[in-house]
């Protein structure tokens, strides 16, 4: 298995979002462009745990560890929001690259019943971090016509 070239694409996003968050002012994180959805802020909040909280579900966490782990997360400035997104991604590499190819195939199941092995986890956790991603960009763009104007691949 290769975990690196995957963890090196969810590094690749993290240095992107990093990129946005420095364009965006503190004000920006209360804008909410649709009504009942999330705001920028809440968007970018879920964005800096994904790594920390698909890593724990990865590893079987219940719902209610989900649960108590999403309520003690709190990341409401741009700069506690860069600081999550660099520990939890430096957090997740870590965790992956001791995990030996025996360890990658071994399958886990969610808390809802999904069941994958830990590469296929890892893979997810890239799908989760630039969908969401891209979910960002979208909403400065076209809700704020706040393009950052940033390369979001290589």
């Amino acid at each position: 298995m290769n975990c690196e070239s995957v963890l090196h694409q969810i590094e690749v996003a993290v240095q992107t979002l990093i990129k946005i968050i420095s364009k965006l002012e503190e004000a920006d994180l209360q804008k909410r462009p649709t009504t009942n959805k999330q705001s920028i802020g809440e968007l970018l909040e879920h964005i800096a745990v994904i790594c920390e909280a698909d890593w724990r579900i990865s590893k079987e966490a219940t719902q209610e560890e989900m649960e108590t782990f999403y309520s003690n997360v709190s990341y409401k400035t741009l700069e506690s929001i860069e600081d999550g997104l660099i520990t939890n991604f430096k957090s997740l590499k870590n965790n992956y690259m001791k995990l030996s190819d025996t360890e990658l195939l071994s399958r886990t199941t969610s808390y809802w019943g999904v069941t994958y092995t830990r590469y296929e986890w890892l893979l997810e956790i890239l799908a989760h971090v630039y969908h969401h991603r891209g979910q960002l960009h979208s909403i400065l763009v076209h809700s704020y016509n706040k393009d950052p104007r940033i390369l979001m691949f290589e």
